[in-house]
């Protein structure tokens, strides 16, 4: 597959629409619960806890990682299972962090090891929670995204701090059911920030960008040369 293609299809699975390239098409998506809505729960689980663990710590380099804070997902929500020393919070994000229109959103293949720093566990992760509570409490997709751009406006959800960044370094991870675990990356979140100003989304800058009018924030995504395991990744 042309890369570009991969590159969006893999952005668009993390909420992040980058335009790449129009030439890319969209994949029809056959998993289960993108036609018809969320398949059972269960499903999207993962029943050994401290594989689930291993996954969310697979997100970033031991040294970070070891010492991080540990969210699995339970039938009511994330909660903690590892307590944390360093201020980074390591987490599996399931499909419906996706964009509304993502054919993957339903998808229960999807497990996307992050790990935030500090400043974007306090400002970035408390929206995948408060997605992930409203999913889980029966909420459409559509009034999930309505909910949190409404907390966003009310400032009941905050903006994002300075310096609010992520590691997306897991060869294990599944962030698109057509392109796997795609590249290792950063990610970089600003309060609603112009990408031209990074060069970014260039056609031969290494950096891609997305502006989320809805939700006021601008996302950077710089992929790197190694995995989370010191190897190099191959298709770099």
């Amino acid at each position: 597959m042309h890369a570009r293609c991969v590159g969006s299809i893999a952005i668009r699975s993390l909420r992040i629409i980058v335009v790449l390239g129009a030439a890319c098409p969209v994949i029809a998506q056959d998993t289960n619960g993108t036609a018809s809505g969320m398949a059972p729960l269960e499903q999207y689980l993962i029943e050994n806890r401290d594989s689930e663990i291993a996954l969310a710590r697979s997100a970033a380099p031991e040294s970070i990682a070891l010492a991080a804070e540990v969210l699995v997902l339970g039938r009511h929500g994330y909660e903690t299972a590892v307590q944390g020393k360093n201020g980074f919070v390591c987490v599996v994000q399931r499909s419906w962090t996706s964009p509304v229109d993502d054919p993957d959103f339903w998808s229960t293949k999807l497990r996307a090891p992050i790990c935030y720093n500090a400043a974007a566990a306090r400002s970035y992760l408390p929206r995948v929670i408060r997605k992930t509570d409203l999913i889980l409490a029966g909420r459409s997709k559509e009034q999930m995204i309505e909910a949190v751009s409404a907390a966003i406006d009310k400032k009941e959800l905050p903006p994002m701090e300075p310096g609010a960044m992520c590691y997306m370094l897991s060869k294990q991870g599944i962030i698109n059911v057509h392109a796997g675990h795609w590249h290792p990356h950063l990610m970089f979140f600003i309060s609603q920030y112009e990408p031209a100003e990074w060069g970014a989304s260039q056609p031969d800058s290494p950096i891609l960008a997305d502006n989320d009018k809805r939700e006021h924030v601008t996302t950077f995504m710089v992929p790197v040369k190694k995995w989370s395991d010191g190897t190099d990744d191959d298709d770099h």
